[in-house]
């Protein structure tokens, strides 16, 4: 198969699995390698990436780096966050749904650069290698993969290691050492996976955390936030109307400070096994709060648990990489129709790893103070509920007397 490949893009980040891959390419496929570096706001400098593609052979107009933070948001955090979506009730799926956005510059620059095949740095026993390849192929279906980590014997990071310092691969001197965990990080969550955490027993060490301070340390003081929503997606923090991308920045700012947004999770992986993973999650938290408040006075009764019951398919399907798929098109399409009127500003208060909702308006609130009363009023007469009762206890009183 190396003859059949001359030009392959791969998704490469510049830390130790990536580079050695972009190399392993070289010698093994006797291929040229074109790089994309994505900015999903993990926190890291993208453009080292540059220079260390330069120095392994990678031509100056064969390297990729593109933002993609407001994309990220705008086009597929804030669709998901409209679903109010958890995986298995509690992850917010910040790995997963920044995989099919990679998937797609991957196949938008091998075709604008002519190129093979896509390559990514997945192992054969996660998630990511899943989602990768589904996105990629459902955006070209005749597009090659390349998966190293399902092809080669360089199945531990001694051998990596070797690898690289026998090729003369520069490594970051913190990754001679065995780390604690591996981490995935974007705009929305970082994540912590193996070594100490792959015992489900052992507690986190704090000093692990990188985006929120613990919870007993945060200040004794809670804050308060005020978010703003126009038909379903956030648009301001406490006024200030800002981009996608810079409002999540500043909810996580905000989490971060009171430690919210810290989950510890097994989840089954959709390749058979079950997974510990630690995440911080801090501005999504927030988000996941307030959409559920403004949805809860502007949301028909039904629509609103028509949603909850199709979320958990919804959010299977980003979880096992189908964004691309026609059901989750297909739901999606639903669920933000749903949120036409979805619009108000929900205030909430931020207090040592908590958030609360304290407030909730809306200009097309279906909250009516003048039915719910516990005064006297004009519009709701409660011998009504008679009837309703009596209807609907109509085939219980059947079936009780059925039984006797």
């Amino acid at each position: 198969m190396s003859g059949e490949i001359k030009r392959v893009v791969l998704a490469y980040s510049g830390g130790l699995d990536t580079s050695v891959i972009l190399r392993w390419l070289q010698d093994t496929y006797r291929c040229e390698v074109i790089t994309f570096t994505a900015d999903l706001g993990q926190g890291e400098e993208v453009e080292p990436a540059r220079k260390k593609a330069e120095m392994m052979g990678v031509k100056p107009e064969h390297i990729f780096i593109r933002d993609l933070r407001e994309e990220f948001v705008r086009d597929f955090v804030f669709p998901m966050f409209r679903a109010n979506t958890l995986y298995e009730g509690t992850y917010l799926l910040g790995t997963s749904i920044a995989r099919p956005l990679i998937s797609k510059h991957l196949v938008e620059i091998a075709a604008e650069t002519g190129a093979d095949a896509v390559s990514h740095g997945a192992t054969g026993k996660g998630n990511d290698q899943v989602r990768f390849e589904l996105g990629a192929y459902a955006l070209n279906p005749h597009i090659k993969i390349i998966a190293p980590w399902r092809e080669w014997d360089l199945n531990s990071r001694t051998k990596l290691l070797a690898y690289a310092e026998e090729r003369q691969i520069p490594i970051a001197t913190s990754k001679r050492g065995e780390p604690p965990y591996s981490t995935d990080a974007n705009l929305l969550h970082i994540s912590y996976e193996g070594r100490i955490l792959e015992d489900p027993w052992e507690e986190p060490p704090e000093d692990m955390f990188t985006r929120t301070v613990a919870p007993e340390d945060a200040p004794d003081k809670p804050a308060y936030v005020e978010v703003e929503f126009a038909g379903g997606d956030p648009v301001a923090i406490d006024g200030k109307k800002l981009s996608p991308a810079a409002l999540l920045t500043r909810l996580n700012e905000l989490a971060g400070q009171h430690g919210v947004g810290r989950l510890d999770l097994v989840e089954n992986r959709f390749v058979g096994m079950k997974s510990r993973g630690v995440y911080e999650t801090p501005g999504g938290t927030i988000l996941l709060t307030a959409h559920r408040a403004m949805e809860s006075i502007t949301l028909d009764r039904a629509a609103g648990h028509l949603k909850d019951e199709l979320m958990p398919r919804y959010a299977e399907l980003i979880y096992n990489g189908f964004w691309f798929a026609p059901e989750r098109e297909a739901l999606q399409a639903l669920i933000d129709k749903t949120q036409e009127k979805v619009t108000g500003i929900v205030r909430l208060k931020l207090y040592k790893g908590s958030v609360t909702v304290v407030g909730r308006k809306s200009p097309n609130s279906l909250y009516r103070l003048d039915y719910v009363t516990f005064e006297e009023d004009e519009v709701y007469d409660q011998r009504d509920a008679e009837g309703f009762i009596k209807l609907n206890a109509l085939r219980l009183r059947l079936g009780a007397m059925a039984g006797k």
